[in-house]
């Protein structure tokens, strides 16, 4: 099965001093034990650009643009990247009209598209009601682990 790991992840991945540091580091580590594959697309990388340069007083990172492209060159090396492939619009296209998504929920869709697309199974993330409205997934909280 293939696991795209949430923009959620990075973000507590590249934060140590986050309390779900430890949960986010603890479910990648057994996934990869149990030869699974955790991937990333895109979509992870702008939305962890967006959190991660934005100031740590509007919930951000607080990280210039040069540390969050350290972060990103990380995450690439860390996870198997898979860049946006035709149709992931349509998908996703289909998908908020089909959930009537809105607002910022739009992005989390995106996700769902490109999963599709990719033939992703599961996604690992700590926002899973963000998530359950889409069928053609499996939301996995890294805090079961």
């Amino acid at each position: 099965m293939s696991y795209l790991a949430d923009s959620n992840i990075l973000t507590r991945l590249a934060q140590k001093q986050s309390q779900h540091y430890p949960f986010a580091r603890r479910a990648v580590i057994s996934l990869r034990r149990q030869g699974e594959e955790i991937c990333i697309v895109p979509q992870n990388l702008i939305e962890f650009w967006s959190v991660a340069t934005r100031p740590a007083v509007n919930n951000g990172l607080g990280l210039t643009a040069s540390e969050a492209k350290l972060e990103i060159r990380k995450f690439r090396r860390l996870f198997k990247f898979y860049d946006d492939k035709f149709g992931i619009f349509d998908e996703w296209e289909n998908l908020v009209a089909k959930y009537q998504v809105s607002g910022k929920n739009v992005h989390d869709a995106r996700l769902v598209a490109a999963m599709i697309k990719h033939n992703f199974t599961h996604l690992l993330t700590f926002n899973g009601k963000d998530f359950k409205r889409f069928g053609e997934i499996i939301v996995i909280d890294p805090q079961s682990f």
